[in-house]
């Protein structure tokens, strides 16, 4: 890549686009607020992701949902190499 060529890495994307990750359901008991944030942590990056999280609080969702296991978003990602900035966006939104 040349010197004055600075890379991109994704597109900027708009309020709407993120939204549509609010309307994604789940196809099994898993509910419906973690399986939005898992979804958008898949498919955001995190800066986008950190406005996904505001639209989504906004909604009414909650942050703090739990599958059948006990395992809320922050228990299902923290193994991933690249969980970290999401989880403090997720724990920065809790409070």
């Amino acid at each position: 890549m040349r010197k004055d060529k600075k890379q991109v890495i994704g597109e900027e994307i708009g309020d709407g686009a993120i939204k549509l990750f609010l309307d994604v359901e789940p196809a099994d008991n898993t509910p419906a607020s973690l399986h939005k944030l898992v979804k958008a942590y898949r498919g955001l990056r995190v800066d986008d992701f950190e406005r996904f999280v505001g639209f989504f609080v906004e909604a009414g969702y909650d942050l703090s949902a739990k599958d059948a296991k006990g395992q809320d978003f922050v228990a299902l990602v923290q193994d991933q190499q690249q969980a970290e900035p999401y989880i403090e966006v997720i724990k920065a939104a809790r409070g």
